[in-house]
Order: C-alpha cells, then sequence, then structure tokens
C-alpha cells in the first residue's frame, strides 16, 4: 500500500499534475513492484506566500512524501529514489535541486484499509521486495 502528497507551487504544479503523477506511479511499480491498478496521490498546489524554502531552490521546487507499509529492502527504497530523481528531471526538467522526497513507513496494523486493519488486509502484491 502507498499513499502519495506532493506540494508545490501551484502555478508551476497545476500544469504538471498528470504527467508528475505518471512518473511516480511508474517509479513505484518499477522499484517496488506495485501493481499497476494502484494509484493513490494527492496533489496539493500552493500559494507562494503559503510555501517556504530555502534558497537556491526555483519555484518548481517539489516535495514529494510517500506513505507505505513497512518491509521494503533499503536497496529498493534507494531505487525508487534514483529513479523519481531521473525520470523526472529528463521528462519534466525539474532539476534534483528542486525536489525532496521523503519515505514515511508504517506498520500494516497502523492502517485501515476497506473496513480492516492492514494487518489482516489480502494483498494480491508483494510488500518485502
Amino acid at each position: 500500500m502507498g499513499q502519495i502528497k506532493v506540494y508545490g507551487i501551484k502555478e508551476h504544479l497545476n500544469p504538471i499534475k498528470g504527467t508528475l503523477s505518471n512518473i511516480i506511479h511508474s517509479c513505484m511499480v518499477d522499484a517496488l513492484e506495485f501493481p499497476a491498478d494502484k494509484k493513490f496521490h494527492r496533489f496539493f498546489p500552493m500559494d507562494t506566500e503559503d510555501f517556504y524554502f530555502a534558497n537556491g531552490r526555483t519555484d518548481a521546487y517539489t516535495i514529494i512524501e510517500i506513505s507505505m507499509f513497512e518491509g521494503r529492502t533499503i536497496e529498493a527504497k534507494k531505487q525508487l529514489i534514483k529513479l523519481l530523481f531521473e525520470r523526472i528531471e529528463s521528462r519534466i526538467n525539474i532539476s534534483p535541486q528542486d525536489i525532496e522526497i521523503t519515505i514515511f513507513e508504517t506498520p500494516k496494523h497502523n492502517w485501515g484499509i476497506r473496513g480492516v486493519p492492514g494487518d489482516v488486509l489480502e494483498l494480491h502484491y508483494k510488500v518485502n521486495v
């Protein structure tokens, strides 16, 4: 299971939401073996005055937060991060300097999905990759 939140300045984020969602999902599928039909993304386009960030970033600055079940290997998570940086830069021209990625992992029992705790949910894909 994975939930994605993406934050950015609305004038920059709104025009690329669909493409960025597809890029993120392709990385999740390739690095973590997510099923192609499991896509849960939320976008938070922000006004410039509500989005503070350090010098050295541009208006393309984008934060990607990934919440998912624990169990993936360090190598798989590093591969996910690598693919995100590479594909976002090559497909929508956002520099890695303007991208920050955070992965939050929680035990399955901390999730509630389709009326049951995540640790009793029957999954049709692997988490331990």
